[in-house]
C-alpha cells in the first residue's frame, strides 16, 4: 500500500485524504496542532512544527512515505530536497514548491526568465524602500510579505499615509525567516480567474479545468463559480501562461494558477499554488466529472485522467465564524442550506472557530445554460442564513 505524508491537514488537505482513502492509500496528516480537519479521516496524525526542518526529516525518516504532499506555505521547504534525494516523491516537485512558497521566486522566474505579463513591482526590506517603492510604483499599490498564505500580511495602500500600517502588518503576516515584501502596482482588472491546470508525466498532456471566477478580500477567498465568464482569446493566454509556467517548475499535480483580466490589454499573471486551491472548492459542487482532488491524486499518482468534463454551474460562498473571540464552534442555521434542493455544504470540522475563520463553504449548482451568475446570488444569500461562533 503506497503511503503518503501530508504536510499540511487543513480543509483543502481533508478532501485530498478523502479521495486518497476512497483509492486505498495510507495517510499521515501533519499540522501544528491536533485535530486539523485532515487528521480526523487520515490512518495516523503527526504533530508538530513543519518550519523546524530537523522535525521534518524526524517525521519523514519514520514513517518513510512514498509521497510527500505539501498543503501549506509553512513548511521548511528546502528540506524537500533531501527528501526528494531520499527516494520520496515531493508533490509536484521539491523544486516547484520551493519556487512557489516565495513570491519573489515565483516573479522572477515568470516575468523575467518566460516573459509572463505581470504588474510592476519592488522588493523591499526596509521601511524606507517601502516608500521609495510605492513611490516608483504609484498609489494605489499591493504590499505582500513574500512568504505567506491566505492573503495574511498583504493589504492595498492608496497613500502613503498609510504605508506605515501596511509595513507593520506585512512583518507580522511574514511567514518563516524571511523578511522582505513586495510592492506592486495596482491592477485595475475586470475580473479574476483561476485556471485550474493538472501537469502529468509520461509524455501525457497539460489539462485545464474551466476557469473558476473568483472574489477574494484581503487576499482570502471569499467566492468562486465556474465557469467564469471569459473571452476565448482571454482563455487561450491564460492557458498559454499556466502551461509555460508549470512546465517551467516540473511535476505532476494540479496547480491554481491566478490571473487578472483586464479589457485592453489582456491577461496577467498573478501567482500559482503547486496543489488545490481554495476557490477550487467550488468542484465538489459537482461541476466537473473530477473534482480538484481528485485530479490532483490521480495526476501524481500516475493514473489516467481521461478528460475533464464540466458537467453543471456552480457557485460557492465561505462559511466564516462570527464569534468575537476564540471558541469551541457552534452552528446555526445550517438546514437553510440543506433544505435546498442544489444547495450543499461542507463543514471542516475545525476545533476551534475565531474571528472571521473560514470554517465551511456553501454551494449552488445548476444547469450549465442558466449560467453562474443566479447560482452566485442564491449561494450568498444562504451563506449568509448560517451563524458559525
Amino acid at each position: 500500500m503506497k503511503k503518503i505524508l501530508l504536510l499540511g491537514s487543513g480543509e483543502l488537505g481533508k478532501e485530498l485524504v478523502i479521495a486518497a482513502k476512497r483509492m486505498g492509500l495510507y495517510v499521515v496528516a501533519c499540522d501544528s496542532y491536533a485535530g486539523a480537519p485532515a487528521m480526523q479521516v487520515a490512518d495516523e496524525a503527526e504533530v508538530f512544527n513543519m518550519l523546524d526542518g530537523e522535525a521534518l526529516e524526524r517525521v519523514a525518516a519514520r514513517h518513510r512515505p512514498d509521497y510527500v504532499v505539501p498543503e501549506i506555505e509553512a513548511i521548511r521547504t528546502e528540506k524537500l530536497y533531501d527528501l526528494e534525494q531520499q527516494g520520496m516523491h515531493v508533490v509536484p516537485s521539491a523544486r516547484a514548491v520551493n519556487y512557489t512558497m516565495n513570491r519573489k521566486a515565483i516573479r522572477e522566474l515568470a516575468a523575467r526568465e518566460l516573459g509572463l505579463r505581470t504588474a510592476n513591482y519592488r522588493y523591499v526590506t526596509t521601511f524606507e524602500g517601502l516608500k521609495q517603492a510605492a513611490s516608483e510604483v504609484g498609489f494605489p499599490c499591493v504590499v505582500k510579505p513574500l512568504m505567506s498564505s491566505s492573503g495574511k500580511g498583504q493589504s492595498v495602500v492608496r497613500e502613503a499615509a498609510e504605508l506605515e500600517k501596511a509595513w507593520d502588518y506585512a512583518m507580522r503576516g511574514s511567514r518563516g525567516d524571511l523578511k522582505e515584501m513586495i510592492v506592486e502596482e495596482f491592477i485595475r482588472f475586470d475580473s479574476e480567474i483561476t485556471l485550474l491546470t493538472v501537469t502529468q508525466e509520461g509524455g501525457r498532456p497539460t489539462l485545464f479545468c474551466p476557469p473558476v471566477g473568483h472574489v477574494q478580500k484581503s487576499g482570502d477567498f471569499r467566492e468562486s463559480f465556474q465557469p467564469a465568464p471569459i473571452g476565448e482569446d482571454f482563455l487561450r493566454e491564460a492557458q498559454m501562461m499556466a502551461e509555460k509556467v508549470t512546465r517551467a517548475l516540473g511535476g505532476a499535480g494540479i496547480w491554481g494558477v491566478e490571473f487578472f483580466l483586464v479589457s485592453g490589454k489582456g491577461v496577467y499573471f498573478s501567482e500559482l499554488s503547486p496543489r488545490p486551491h481554495d476557490t477550487g472548492m467550488v468542484t465538489l459542487a459537482g461541476t466537473q466529472n473530477l473534482n480538484e482532488f481528485e485530479l490532483h491524486l490521480r495526476a501524481f499518482m500516475g493514473w489516467p485522467i481521461p478528460g475533464i468534463r464540466q458537467d453543471r454551474a456552480g457557485a460557492c460562498a465561505a462559511l466564516l465564524a462570527s464569534c468575537a473571540e476564540e471558541k469551541v464552534p457552534e452552528y446555526r442555521g445550517i438546514e437553510n442550506i440543506l433544505g435546498v434542493a442544489n444547495a450543499d455544504l461542507r463543514l471542516f470540522g475545525k476545533p476551534v472557530a475565531r474571528p472571521n475563520r473560514r470554517m465551511g463553504v456553501a454551494f449552488c449548482y445548476g444547469p450549465l445554460a442558466d449560467g453562474v451568475e443566479p447560482l452566485r446570488e442564491e449561494v450568498k444569500a444562504l451563506a449568509e442564513k448560517v451563524e458559525i461562533g
